[in-house]
């Protein structure tokens, strides 16, 4: 006999949108990697910086770089680490309280995030498009084309 829980709904719809979320990063993680050599998180970093870029609040401090691409503390570090060596970002410490490390995008990391950005849109246009023929799947695409429609 089987048994259908109350919540089951909830359930399903949260692995839809994880397989959503996981096509979607694997066809742009591929994308980046093969026109730029960046990973997802990569790209997330630069473009959350990027946006942040010139004049007064153009670089976050480390642990609202963390709270913006969803990483850890430690995760944000290693990869703001990986990246600077790259030349794409630096750090420095904040002028007003010595214990914040500010970190911005340097302008070789501008520059690849121009280049990148028309690759993570198509490739995300892509994912969508396949996703949308998963009868699973189309009732998120649709939510996520209407978010667009609003900007």
């Amino acid at each position: 006999m089987t048994t259908i829980r109350p919540d089951s709904g909830l359930a399903q719809g949260w692995c839809a949108l994880s397989a959503l979320h996981g096509r979607i990063e694997a066809r742009i993680e591929r994308a980046l990697q093969a026109e730029h050599g960046l990973s997802v998180r990569e790209f997330s970093v630069l473009d959350v910086l990027g946006d942040r870029h010139g004049g007064e609040g153009g670089h976050l401090r480390m642990n609202e770089l963390a709270d913006a691409v969803v990483l850890s503390q430690s995760a944000t570090t290693r990869l703001v680490n990986r990246l600077e060596d790259r030349g794409l970002l630096s750090r420095y410490l904040c002028p007003t309280d010595r214990r914040g490390i500010y970190t911005e995008v340097t302008g070789g990391g501008r520059e690849l995030l121009e280049r990148a950005r028309p690759t993570n849109d198509a490739a995300l246009r892509e994912a969508l498009h396949e996703a949308e023929k998963r009868p699973e799947l189309a009732p998120l695409v649709a939510a996520v084309r209407a978010l667009q429609a609003r900007d």
